[in-house]
């Protein structure tokens, strides 16, 4: 008989399940209308995830054909292996619809209702009933996805997690100091995956891990005059104000630390349930895979790159710090228009009040780096190929006025990238730093791996500031624009350029908390001046 899973109510990011919805509606979040997946599908890009491994950790699994009677042919998932929690999975036990949509937005492989990745290699486990675990084995889960492929396993979708009701901290709180959001930013760093997490949706929620620092927490849109462009209200993502402060505050990160990286589509998105019947579903389970995904497609381009020997382009482009930048980096935030002085992005997005990423505090104040409930935009998949593309510049050259980089920076002491042609006056600059929180294992019988029974120490995170300067300028404070945050392992620049010239990008270490050496992923999009003559000395 079929394993049940109990207790999902308000520890699963909310499901609404509506009537038989038209055939078109997860086309709508994987084409234009959403993240604009579909384009790269098609020729000339060819980019259906191929041999690019995947995560899923929910509470239940996609059911698996050979192993389960309930399987999901008739909603074509086909997820490469299937476990409950470290082990593998029985026939017939902790499969749940909830994990079969989840899995479809991924990889579904019907023509109709194509997922963002087709041809990814998904691995997927059971945490089993909340009733029966906790953090501990949601974090062993967690590893054992991680450790797939042969630890090649580039994203891990959580579109669950946990309440801080349940959490055995005394006056438990979003400080990133839970086990799971500890393991979570622990597996990151040591087996190079990032990990995408739904964000919180309130009422008890799934606040836990969404306090996480060194993977991607998603909020969900709603289409507007048919483009995925609002905040949708059900986020829980608002300053803590009015009649449900005291809520709102349980379930927001502590301080200024901002929790939403990226939004994606996730309202009233059509899947196929278990039985092959399609549903709308709304919530942020549902934008999660939809980032989760999308980085399959953009290591397939990556590692397409490296089996060509391309120049500038190194196994760097699989780092999560990278995937990380250049996801945020390419965001959508306010339409272009049509001059290319807004980066050439395709749509405006509007936060619960109507308001847009330029009314808000992170555009104004250099210490926010993400708006509270946008985060650095709307997820755009080509837009993030097109950031991609532009490859791994190092400082020790001139750089391009878009790309990236994975580099390291001592404590005291900066980077320097001098873009190669000068920025057009009115343009915008996108820039994005990325590192890791350093969370270490507790490990007691130095196996390298977590066990139940271990914990994890936080080593903190070192301070890294971010700034675009003029090329002959040295002083930081004669800066342009600069992201400054204290608090967050990431910094973001979305500003104008005043006058046409000459920049550089700094990338300064400012504190060490943990090691003196820090690694980071940067990216950088950027608008040359047109028609210019003259180039550096």
């Amino acid at each position: 008989m079929t394993s049940k899973i109990l207790s999902l109510s308000g520890f699963l990011a909310s499901v609404v399940v509506g009537i038989t919805a038209p055939v078109v509606a997860l086309n709508y979040s994987t084409g234009e209308a959403g993240i604009n997946a579909n384009r790269l599908h098609e020729f000339p890009y060819n980019l259906l995830g191929r041999k690019i491994s995947i995560g899923q950790v929910e509470i239940g699994r996609p059911g698996k054909f050979g192993i389960d009677k309930v399987g999901n042919n008739a909603a074509k998932i086909w997820p490469q292996r299937v476990f409950f929690r470290n082990k593998l999975a029985l026939p017939n036990e902790n499969v749940d619809n909830h994990a079969v949509m989840v899995a479809g937005v991924m990889i579904s492989d019907d023509k109709h209702l194509r997922g963002v990745a087709p041809e990814a290699k998904l691995y997927s486990t059971a945490v089993g009933s909340l009733n029966e675990g906790g953090q501990p084995h949601e974090c062993l889960a967690s590893q054992h996805i991680a450790l797939q492929n042969g630890g090649d396993v580039r994203a891990i979708n959580f579109s669950f997690g946990e309440s801080l009701e349940r959490d055995p901290r005394e006056e438990a709180t979003l400080d990133g100091k839970a086990l799971l959001t500890k393991c979570i930013d622990w597996s990151t760093r040591v087996h190079d995956v990032l990990y995408v997490v739904a964000g919180n949706q309130g009422k008890g929620g799934i606040p836990i891990p969404t306090d996480n620092f060194n993977g991607i927490t998603t909020a969900y849109t709603t289409k507007r005059q048919g483009k995925f462009t609002k905040v949708d209200f059900a986020n829980l993502s608002g300053l803590p104000l009015g009649i449900g402060r005291s809520l709102i505050k349980q379930e927001i990160n502590v301080g200024d630390r901002r929790a939403i990286g990226l939004l994606a589509p996730g309202s009233q998105i059509a899947v196929y349930n278990q039985q092959g019947q399609i549903e709308q579903v709304s919530g942020t389970s549902f934008a999660a895979p939809h980032l989760t995904a999308s980085v399959a497609l953009l290591q397939e381009y990556g590692d397409r790159m490296l089996n060509q020997a391309v120049p500038n382009w190194s196994i760097a482009s699989r780092r999560h710090e990278v995937m990380k930048a250049v996801l945020l980096n390419s965001a959508d935030k306010i339409q272009d228009r049509g001059d290319g002085l807004l980066l050439g992005m395709e749509r405006t997005i509007l936060n619960e009040k109507n308001r847009t990423w330029l009314d808000s505090d992170a555009y104004r104040n250099p210490r926010i780096p993400l708006d509270i409930e946008m985060g650095t935009g709307h997820l755009n998949v080509f837009r993030a190929y097109e950031q991609f593309r532009g490859g791994q510049n190092s400082p020790e050259d001139f750089v391009p006025e878009i790309g990236w980089d994975y580099g390291e920076v001592e404590v005291n002491t900066y980077q320097d990238y001098y873009l190669e042609f000068p920025l057009q006056q009115d343009s915008h600059v996108a820039i994005t730093l990325a590192w890791d929180r350093l969370v270490s294992l507790n490990d007691l019988n130095r196996n390298g791996k977590y066990n139940m029974g271990e914990t994890f120490r936080d080593r903190g995170l070192n301070n890294l500031d971010l700034y675009l300067i003029p090329a002959d300028e040295e002083n930081n404070l004669r800066n342009t624009c600069s992201s400054l945050s204290t608090e967050d392992s990431l910094e973001h620049i979305f500003c104008p350029v005043p006058t046409t010239g000459y920049y550089k990008i700094r990338v300064y270490h400012r504190r060490q908390l943990n090691e003196p050496t820090q690694s980071y992923g940067l990216a950088w999009w950027t608008v040359a001046q047109k028609n210019y003559s003259n180039l550096h000395d």
